[in-house]
């Protein structure tokens, strides 16, 4: 499938920016802006496994398209969302347990990039990985 592979980051636009939207503070988006995360993905048919590395956690994700399922970002923060396929992109739609507010998400290859886009409160950044 496209998404499967291995893909680390290689730049970020308003990264920081969006960090602070979610409620992250200083020292951990200055961190958080050089993670060198690298995503793993597998794809099954509708099942995924992602695999996340990067300075500061490993994590195992494993869901299944349009199914919801629990998921904890890298300051901690609680969600429960739900990815869905639709067209060439991954869209997510996650909820904060904290306070109910809602984080987009999306990826999709475009040329030989995997693009993430994150939206949360109008604060929009993106992030750019290859294989």
């Amino acid at each position: 499938m496209a998404f499967d592979g291995t893909w680390k980051v290689e730049r970020s636009e308003n990264y920081e920016k969006f960090m602070e939207a979610l409620g992250v503070g200083m020292m951990k988006r200055k961190l958080g802006a050089h993670d060198n995360l690298k995503i793993t993905i597998q794809q099954n048919g509708d099942k995924f496994s992602v695999k996340e590395a990067s300075n500061f956690r490993n994590i195992d994700i494993e869901f299944t398209l349009g199914v919801s399922f629990d998921y904890s970002l890298a300051d901690g923060t609680e969600t429960s969302g739900i990815w869905n396929l639709e067209g060439n992109k991954l869209v997510g739609t996650f909820t904060r347990k904290d306070n109910g507010k809602v984080l987009k998400a999306t990826r999709e290859i475009v040329g030989d990039e995997l693009v993430q886009i994150y939206v949360y409160e109008g604060v929009e950044s993106k992030r750019y990985f290859k294989r």
